[in-house]
C-alpha cells in the first residue's frame, strides 16, 4: 500500500530509506522548535506585551505550537503532494515579524497579517498564477538557485555550528572561529561529524548522514559531561566563546513533557489597519508574500534537482499541490501565533540520505508531533552535531553548477549573482530576484525581449518594488 500510494519502487526508493531520509530531516531542522521561541518569544510588541499576551515569555508555549504545526503541515505535504518537504516557521520571515511587525502593533495583530498573506498566496496558486511563474523562470536560472541554495545552507551550518562567526567590527564581516582561531570543545565535535559523514559517505554507508549526526551527539553528551563547557550565549552582554551553539548536550531529567497548545488561534485577521496606515499594512503583507512566494518556489527547485524529481524544462512533478500546502502553512502559522511556516531546504539533508518521497515528509511530521511531548529529548541534540549534515548537502548540491551555461551573459551573470547573493544576503528571496531582475535587464539589452516570459517581466517589476519598500514605506508615510 505504501509503495503504490508513494510511489517508493517507481522512484528508485525503498521504505527504509524515506524512514531514514525523514528521521535526518527531522534532526537537521529540529532546532526550530528551540529557536523559533527566542526569536519571537523574547520580543515585546507595541503594547509591551510578550507573545501569548503575558508580562513575560513563555518559551514553552510557542515551542509546543510550533512542533504541532510543523508537523501537522509536513504530514501534509507528504500525504497530498508526495514530496520529500518538510515545513516549520520561516527563519527570517520570523525575524522580519518580531522586529518589523509586532514592534508597530499587537502580537495579534502581526499574526493577522500572516494569515491575511497566506490567503492571498493560497489564491495565487489556486489560481495556477504561482505554479505559471515557476513555470516562466528559464530551466537554468532554476538550476542556479539550487546551487545558491546549496551554499546558503552550507554556510547556515558553518554559522550555527560556529566554525564562521561575525567578527562584530571591522571592515570584514565574517571570520573562522573566534577572531580566526578555532575555539572549544563544539568545534571538535562538528569537525568530528563531519569527517565521520564523508568517511560513511565514501565508503557508501546507508544512513551516513543520521549514523553521523547520532555519534556527534554521544560525543557531545560525553564531552559536556566531562569538561562542563555550557552554552555559547550567556547574557546579552556576556558570551561564551568555547560554549555550545543552542543547545547543551546533556541527558536529560525527564523525557517526557506535557505540551500546552494555548498559542493557538492567537491573531486578530484586519486589527493591525486599525494601529497602522493601510499603505504601511499593505507593504508589509507584500514583503512578507514576496519572501514567502520564492523562498519555497526556490527551496522546491533544489529539493527536485537534487533528488532527481524534475523534468527537462526543470520543472517539479505535483508543484501546484506542494505550493498549496505550502501556502496553507503560511496561514496556519499565523493561524497558530507562531508566524508563517515554509518549505525548509534543511530537507535536502533527507534527499541526501535517499529520500525521494512524501513519506519522508510523512515522517518527519510525526517526529514533530512526537517532540511536542519529547521536547526534553530533542533538547539533547546540539547545533554542533547536526549542522554537519548541511554542510555535505551544500556540496551535493553544489555539483549541479556544471550545467549552467556560461558563456551565455544572459544566463551566466543572472545566476551568477543568484548563486552568491544568497548566501551573502542570507536570503534565498534576494537571491532569486538579483537573478530575475539582472537577467531581464541583459536580454532587453541583447535586444532578445521574445525569449522573456511575459510573467518574468512582472515579476522583476515586483521584485524591483520589494527591494525599494522601505524607501518606498517611508515616502509613503
Amino acid at each position: 500500500m505504501l509503495d503504490t500510494y508513494f510511489k517508493i519502487s517507481e522512484r528508485g526508493s525503498t521504505v527504509g530509506r524515506e524512514i531514514r531520509g525523514g528521521i535526518v530531516t527531522f534532526f537537521t531542522m529540529a532546532y526550530i522548535v528551540a529557536l523559533n521561541p527566542l526569536i519571537i518569544g523574547l520580543s515585546k510588541d507595541a503594547d509591551g506585551k510578550f507573545l501569548g499576551g503575558g508580562d513575560a515569555p513563555n518559551l514553552a508555549l510557542i515551542a509546543a505550537a510550533t512542533a504541532l504545526i510543523a508537523g501537522v503541515l509536513t504530514i501534509l505535504m507528504g500525504v497530498v503532494a508526495n514530496f520529500p518537504l518538510a515545513i516549520a516557521t520561516g527563519l527570517g520571515l520570523n525575524t522580519f515579524v518580531a522586529v518589523g511587525i509586532a514592534s508597530k502593533m499587537t502580537w495579534a495583530d502581526a499574526m493577522g497579517l500572516i494569515v491575511i498573506e497566506g490567503i492571498i498566496i493560497t489564491v495565487l496558486v489556486l489560481t495556477g498564477f504561482r505554479t505559471a511563474v515557476f513555470r516562466a523562470v528559464p530551466t537554468q536560472l532554476k538550476i542556479a538557485i539550487s546551487v545558491g541554495i546549496g551554499l546558503f545552507i552550507a554556510l547556515i551550518g558553518l554559522v550555527d555550528a560556529g566554525f564562521v562567526r561575525r567578527t562584530g567590527s571591522g571592515p570584514v564581516p565574517v571570520t573562522l572561529g573566534d577572531g580566526g582561531t578555532l575555539v572549544g570543545w563544539p568545534i571538535i565535535v562538528f569537525a568530528f561529524g563531519l569527517f565521520l559523514m564523508i568517511g560513511l559517505m565514501v565508503k557508501k554507508v546507508k544512513g551516513a548522514l543520521l549514523i553521523g549526526i547520532g555519534l556527534a551527539t554521544v560525543a557531545a553528551i560525553a564531552i559536556e559531561s566531562a569538561f562542563k563547557i555550557g552554552p555559547n550565549f550567556i547574557a546579552p552582554d556576556k558570551v561564551n566563546p568555547k560554549g555550545w551553539g543552542l543547545n547543551v548536550p546533556t541527558i536529560p531529567s525527564k523525557i517526557v513533557a506535557t505540551p500546552d497548545f494555548g498559542l493557538l488561534g492567537h491573531f486578530n485577521l484586519f486589527g493591525s489597519f486599525s494601529r497602522i496606515t493601510a499603505v504601511s499594512a499593505i507593504l508589509l503583507v507584500f514583503t512578507l508574500l514576496l519572501a514567502d512566494f520564492f523562498d519555497t518556489m526556490g527551496t522546491m527547485t533544489a529539493i527536485g534537482h537534487e533528488a532527481g524529481l524534475v523534468d527537462r524544462e526543470g520543472n517539479v512533478p505535483n508543484a501546484n499541490k506542494i505550493l498549496f500546502v505550502d501556502s496553507i502553512a503560511a496561514a496556519a502559522g499565523g493561524a497558530a501565533g507562531i508566524s508563517s511556516n515554509t518549505s525548509y531546504i534543511e530537507s535536502a539533508s533527507g534527499v541526501g540520505e535517499g529520500a525521494r518521497t512524501g513519506l519522508a515528509s510523512v515522517v518527519t511530521g510525526i517526529c514533530f508531533l512526537l517532540t511536542t511531548f519529547l521536547a526534553p529529548l530533542v533538547a539533547v541534540i546540539p547545533y554542533e552535531a547536526a549542522t554537519p549534515a548541511l554542510v555535505i548537502v551544500g556540496f551535493l548540491m553544489m555539483t549541479q553548477i556544471k550545467s549552467i551555461d556560461w558563456d551565455d551573459f544572459g544566463i551566466a551573470i543572472p545566476a551568477f549573482l543568484t548563486i552568491i547573493l544568497m548566501p551573502f544576503t542570507y536570503s534565498i528571496s534576494v537571491g532569486i530576484g538579483a537573478g530575475f531582475v539582472s537577467h531581464v535587464v541583459i536580454r532587453l539589452i541583447q535586444g532578445r525581449r521574445k525569449e522573456i516570459h511575459p510573467l518574468l517581466l512582472v515579476v522583476s517589476a515586483l521584485f524591483i518594488v520589494y527591494f525599494l519598500s522601505s524607501p518606498i514605506n517611508a515616502w509613503t508615510s
